[in-house]
């Protein structure tokens, strides 16, 4: 018997202990822990992961918590850019969006070119006239604006880097992650009652980005990736080097070429050939057999999975990985 499972991830980084305040890490938790509980209530009521992953990920863009939506980072040019993928296992379709700055929720376009268009692919205006065609909800794009990503662009701008790469000290922000070495994608990955897998993956990019970079997170087979054979990723990390290594896809191609498990296929790809490119960040997979994989090669990721019928189990730091790590 199938056992359904969704796992989502919040984005990557340092931690900064020291400034850590526990207000704000509850909060992450929580956060995390009653949008895992709202996609197992849709595989217990016999929902597709598609459904379930696809519902997850709004959520997390509506929490400014996290950089997708609602709180993403700001360009360099003081813009938003926001990319977003859903793939359906089953079928090994899927759709993305890249580019968009007025579309509420980019996952909920990605999903809208995957059920409705031939193509695969929509960016910048092109992607927010079919959103608007299909009626999707659309935004003023300040409408993602928050006090502090604001702040956390102009002290990229006095470095001239991108947050992904500052070097300076850290900040007292109150995150238990340092939002200035914080990799904000966020993801979910499912499999359902019915045996599916899915995968569905949003982020803002990167703080201090030149306008009209797109990273790995619409790309198919890099930031998100699912096939029923095998597995459904969602990866959260440095962009470029993901792209450059197929990330998602390795996993699965590892798992269904080289006969390797979940495990060993997931930590493969993040913790040897991601770092070796002089990458970082980490990945959620699910496989078909319902085993959950959540490595990062960072500091933390913000993640957690739920299988139907248990509480979720939500965790923030390296040392969460030995009460995390039990179910594959």
């Amino acid at each position: 018997m199938v056992r359904a499972v969704i796992a989502i991830h919040g984005g990557a980084g340092a931690i900064t202990r020291a400034n850590m305040q526990p207000e704000k890490e509850q909060h992450y938790i929580q956060a995390l822990s009653d949008i895992l509980s709202q996609g197992q209530a849709i595989l217990a009521a016999g929902g597709s992961a598609l459904e379930a992953v696809t519902e997850a990920v709004r959520l997390l863009e509506e929490c400014p918590l996290f950089n997708a939506g609602k709180g993403a980072v700001f360009t360099h040019q003081e813009t938003h850019e926001l990319d977003a993928c859903v793939m359906d296992g089953r079928t090994l379709e899927a759709g993305a969006v890249a580019g968009v700055s007025r579309i509420r929720n980019p996952v909920l376009a990605a999903l809208a070119v995957l059920e409705k268009s031939p193509h695969l692919l929509f960016i910048g205006e092109g992607a927010e006239a079919f959103a608007a065609a299909h009626n999707l909800e659309q935004v003023s794009p300040d409408f993602f604006s928050t006090a502090e990503r604001r702040e956390q662009l102009h002290r990229a701008l006095s470095t001239d880097q991108t947050l992904l790469d500052h070097d300076g000290e850290a900040k007292v922000s109150g995150d238990p992650i340092d939002p200035d070495h914080k990799f904000g994608t966020v993801g979910a990955v499912a499999l359902d009652l019915a045996g599916n897998l899915a995968a569905a993956t949003s982020t803002g990019g990167m703080t201090n980005k030149q306008a009209g970079r797109v990273g790995d997170s619409p790309i198919i087979g890099a930031g998100c990736y699912a096939n029923n054979a095998n597995v459904a990723v969602s990866c959260t990390g440095t962009g470029e080097v993901f792209m450059r290594t197929l990330a998602a896809y390795d996993i699965a191609a590892l798992m269904e070429y080289g006969g390797l498990s979940l495990k060993e296929a997931s930590e493969r790809v993040i913790m040897e050939k991601i770092p070796v490119l002089g990458g970082s960040g980490g990945a959620i997979a699910v496989d078909r057999e319902g085993n959950v994989a959540l490595p990062f090669n960072s500091e933390g990721m913000y993640r957690g999975y739920g299988y139907v019928g248990d509480a979720p189990n939500v965790g923030i730091y390296r040392e969460d990985r030995g009460r995390m790590d039990d179910n594959s």
